[in-house]
């Protein structure tokens, strides 16, 4: 008698493991079905970890260009090597009209790039066409304007004013803090690239950030800017050096700072 209870009892526990087993794998069916055939998730490389800055500190992985008392990144642009003609008060740098503009020793395409920057309260008094003039030349070829536009949209065309990539895209909104005032310009630029044969293979990008508003969303650059209507591409190294335009204003700089991309 206790030999069939054993056999009873030992053909229902393989009984129980066989359909435990069955609806393990069934439940494995639907769990597999249930994940898409290409799985989006990447674990191939962990991104870089870098530590945002504060207040006016770069992030970890910038290139600072000027925080204070030193112009040692830059150079003259008409005196290439000579002692930097701009003046150097502390924390902040300005514009000595007549002396040319100046560009970074090294050369940099795509990037993010931080610019502080204020032009004089009391300029309009000669020139209102050159009232708080300067601008960023990307690549020393694409100017983002910088320019006194608070309240003085009739001055300048509307592609004309700061924050437009000048005489190709007027801002979204004019961002402008008034004259006087710091203002902070955060940029993204994707550099053009051309084919061997000089040709042009994909248009440069600028987004700008004014005063923390977007003001230009991947503006597609229509050529190099400049006083002309007319605009093309010319081909170019994919790296040039990054150029602070001098427009006979008194225009002043703080805070610089690039993240190659």
């Amino acid at each position: 008698m206790k030999r069939k209870n054993y056999k009873i009892w030992s053909i229902a526990a393989l009984l129980f493991f066989y359909i435990g087993s069955y609806g393990q794998s069934n439940d494995a069916l639907v769990v597999a079905k249930q994940k898409p055939k290409n799985n989006p998730e990447d674990w191939s490389e962990k991104p870089v970890i870098v530590q945002p800055g504060t207040n006016s500190d770069a992030p970890s992985d910038a290139i600072v260009l000027f925080n204070k008392n030193s112009l040692d990144q830059w150079e003259s642009v008409a005196k290439s090597g000579k002692q930097m003609p701009w003046t150097i008060n502390g924390d902040y740098f300005t514009v000595v009209p007549g002396t040319g503009s100046i560009a970074t020793k090294r050369p940099f395409g795509d990037c993010q790039l931080h610019v502080e920057w204020k032009v004089p309260a009391c300029e309009m008094q000669t020139d209102t066409l050159k009232w708080g003039n300067s601008g960023i030349n990307l690549m020393g070829l694409y100017e983002v304007q910088i320019y006194s536009s608070w309240q003085n949209e009739h001055i300048i065309y509307y592609n004309g004013q700061a924050g437009s990539i000048y005489k190709q895209y007027k801002p979204l909104v004019n961002a402008c803090r008034p004259a006087g005032e710091w203002q902070v310009y955060d940029i993204v630029f994707t550099a053009p690239r051309f084919n061997a044969d000089k040709s042009l293979n994909s248009p440069g990008k600028v987004t700008v950030f004014q005063n923390g508003i977007l003001i230009q969303n991947q503006a597609t650059l229509k050529g190099t800017t400049g006083h002309g209507d007319f605009t093309e591409y010319n081909a170019h190294p994919q790296k040039l050096p990054l150029q602070l335009q001098e427009h006979k204003s008194r225009v002043s700089y703080r805070n610089i700072w690039i993240r190659e991309l």
